[in-house]
């Protein structure tokens, strides 16, 4: 691989297509469909540029220790990784979201929150969460999990779950109501800070590109 090659990291899902016309402004194409290939690196129609598909919450991972020069992830995925040795150049205002408390519906949690009482907070964004009631001065045992946050309140597991929102939709079908934003979540740019000075050019091309296309008004 020659040190001209430039690896972006993405994700399969959203954050894959709504990244996708951004490659496109910067007068790059990705070549195969990542739903279609069983390839996990796939090649675009500039040489010298090829896309890596990781998990979600690998991308700072590969972009920190190099084995991607750059990447596309959550602001969630980098609260919850640290940005140790990440450059975050752009929010790209892609993959909108947000980040929330829900409870069922039938949970006094205002109440339960003046009154004081201890809290099981089912999470996967534990940092996030963590920070957040501890702002509020609200004391929680927080609960890891990695599947469906909606099953832990309607099994007794935990009182709220922190997670992700975008529609409200998945919530209202399971009975539960949002009670706190905690923060609105886009994805965000990261570069490797040694490819940044390595292949300084290309990448800066790169993220000008990138500026250029989410400045621009939606056609």
């Amino acid at each position: 691989m020659s040190n001209s090659t430039i690896t972006l990291a993405l994700s399969k899902g959203r954050i894959f297509d709504e990244t996708l016309p951004l490659l496109k402004a910067a007068g790059i194409e990705v070549l195969e469909d990542p739903e279609k290939s069983r390839k996990l690196i796939l090649p675009t129609n500039q040489p010298q540029v090829r896309v890596v598909l990781v998990r979600a919450t690998d991308v700072p991972t590969y972009v920190q220790y190099g084995g991607a020069d750059l990447g596309v992830t959550g602001k969630d995925t980098l609260i919850e990784h640290g940005a140790q040795g990440l450059y975050q150049p752009l929010d790209l205002h892609i993959a909108r979201c947000r980040m929330s408390v829900a409870v069922r519906a039938d949970f006094d949690y205002a109440n339960a929150v003046k009154q004081g009482s201890r809290l099981k907070v089912a999470t996967k964004y534990t940092t996030i969460a963590r920070d957040f009631f501890a702002t509020k001065g609200v004391h929680v045992d927080l609960i890891k999990l990695y599947g469906s946050m909606e099953l832990a309140p309607l099994t007794g597991l935990a009182d709220a779950i922190v997670d992700l929102v975008s529609t409200g939709s998945t919530l209202k079908a399971n009975h539960l109501v949002e009670v706190e934003r905690i923060m609105d979540i886009s994805s965000r740019l990261v570069v490797n800070q040694a490819a940044l000075k390595l292949k300084q050019a290309p990448i800066r091309a790169l993220i000008e590109a990138f500026s250029a296309a989410v400045k621009a008004p939606a056609k």
